[in-house]
């Protein structure tokens, strides 16, 4: 190998695999703006999107898989969480006139079928060659089991599509899971060419200052990211959220920690637990008086078990769905509540925080809360999201002593925020480029330039 050929080994290319495809074969329900990402994705045929809530990324990936499909001939499976399949089907049917089989309750597969994740396992990959990753921030846990086995599954895949409101709410390592799902290279190559240890913590990483550039160009080659129609030039009319309206409800506490003499507030994550279980009853009677006074539809979010019990007690007309249930009563308890069916809803957002649709809420209260700030960005995004007519109320009833972990979540919402800012003004330039001229990225490096001694050294 020559050096020239060295240089060129290196280069980075992102390889399209799809189809180009005519803007007017997509169905006409997307917006335009829709229309070229399908486009784009298709073409590339390994894609990401990361959009806001409410910008239609089911209508996209549906559309994606069935262009893919068509043009291909591979069967197209999509993997999605808990209940959000059936809402995908009932998406496919009446908005695109598309039929999609529910492996879960269809034993005759077609030729783009659905799945959730807890049943993967249980379907024959062989048949397929094409995948939608639905909610994909289910590979933020880089380190798990679950990543790993998704990423080998479809390693081989020659079509692959991933789709997050959230792909690395606070860590940009995240990025690096969907870069390996896409075969794109694999995350530990993606951390040494752009990324340094951030001092001694090894799990932590920063961009390298000259890298930045470089990199976000590199991620808006197989990814888009944008939180409205306006990040990508396009109008933002339909797409403006209403007010979000928070009221914080404090509960005092008589909570003292083992070791103290005085109630203080709760640092550890036992401390929490216990201030948290003395404030149960009078967080659930807060919730149970907003709720059974209103004649609104309420959705309300709990932490543990035994605060979702004492509010299914308390709460009139009101439906529990808790881990342990069968996936059936899940799943029809979060599509009842998503056609206003039910007038309250008590679950954990570790349950049903993903991909649901329930813009017919605008009330939500949560009584507890973790200290995971993505589970808490999704639960409100359920409610709060483009279509939703309403000013969303979010109600957040913790203990005095669970200051701590409010602060969390304050923090943690501040650098995503900050954190998606960023993201989305370093790629706007190169992803609106990428959507509109399909062309294919390549880093360019100039090896060409002649190499000058210092007069200091030709004198040695």
């Amino acid at each position: 190998m020559t050096y020239e050929e060295f240089l060129r080994s290196k280069h980075i290319t992102v390889e399209e695999s799809g189809f180009e495809v005519d803007t007017k074969k997509i169905n006409g329900v997307c917006f335009p703006w829709q229309k070229d990402i399908i486009k784009w994705a298709v073409k590339l045929g390994r894609a990401c999107i990361f959009s806001y809530t409410g910008t239609g990324k089911t209508i996209m990936q549906l559309e994606w898989a069935r262009i893919i499909s068509e043009m291909s001939g591979e069967n197209v499976i999509i993997v999605s969480p808990l209940a959000v399949a059936c809402q995908t089907q009932h998406e496919a049917k009446h908005k695109l006139g598309l039929r999609i089989n529910n492996l879960r309750d269809c034993n005759t597969p077609g030729n783009i079928d659905i799945i959730n994740y807890e049943q993967l396992e249980k379907v024959n990959i062989s048949r397929y060659g094409a995948v939608v990753l639905d909610e994909s921030s289910i590979l933020k846990n880089y380190s798990g089991k679950t990543r790993n086995e998704i990423i080998s599954m479809f390693s081989k895949f020659k079509y692959k599509l991933a789709c997050t409101a959230t792909p690395a709410p606070n860590d940009y390592m995240e990025l690096g899971n969907h870069c390996e799902f896409m075969g794109v290279m694999s995350r530990n190559e993606m951390l040494s060419m752009y990324f340094i240890h951030d001092g001694g913590e090894t799990a932590k990483w920063r961009l390298k200052g000259h890298a930045e550039d470089k990199f976000w160009k590199f991620v808006a080659s197989w990814a888009a990211i944008f939180t409205k129609p306006s990040d990508l030039g396009y109008s933002d009319d339909g797409f403006k959220l209403p007010p979000l309206i928070y009221n914080p409800i404090i509960v005092k506490s008589d909570y003292i920690p083992e070791g103290h003499l005085f109630s203080v507030e709760a640092k550890t994550l036992n401390e929490r637990r216990g201030a948290r279980r003395e404030s149960t009853e009078s967080r659930a009677k807060i919730a149970s008086a907003i709720v059974n006074k209103s004649k609104d539809i309420f959705l309300v979010w709990c932490d543990l078990n035994y605060e979702s019990d004492m509010l299914q007690k308390l709460i009139n007309g009101s439906v529990e769905v808790k881990g342990a249930d069968s996936m059936e009563h899940k799943e029809k308890s979060m599509i009842d509540f998503s056609q206003g069916k039910i007038k309250c809803l008590v679950t954990k957002p570790s349950i049903a925080g993903f991909g649901m649709n329930f813009q017919v809420c605008h009330n939500i209260i949560f009584v507890g809360l973790s200290d995971s700030f993505e589970q808490y960005f999704q639960a409100v995004r359920r409610c709060w999201r483009f279509g939703q007519k309403k000013p969303v109320n979010v109600w957040i009833v913790y203990s005095e002593a669970e200051g701590a972990v409010i602060e969390n979540i304050k923090r943690k919402e501040r650098d995503a925020e900050s954190m998606v800012a960023r993201m989305v003004d370093h790629t706007r330039k190169y992803v609106i480029d990428n959507i509109k001229i399909h062309h294919k990225y390549r880093i360019k490096n100039n090896h060409n330039k002649k190499m000058e001694v210092p007069l200091w050294m030709q004198k040695l």
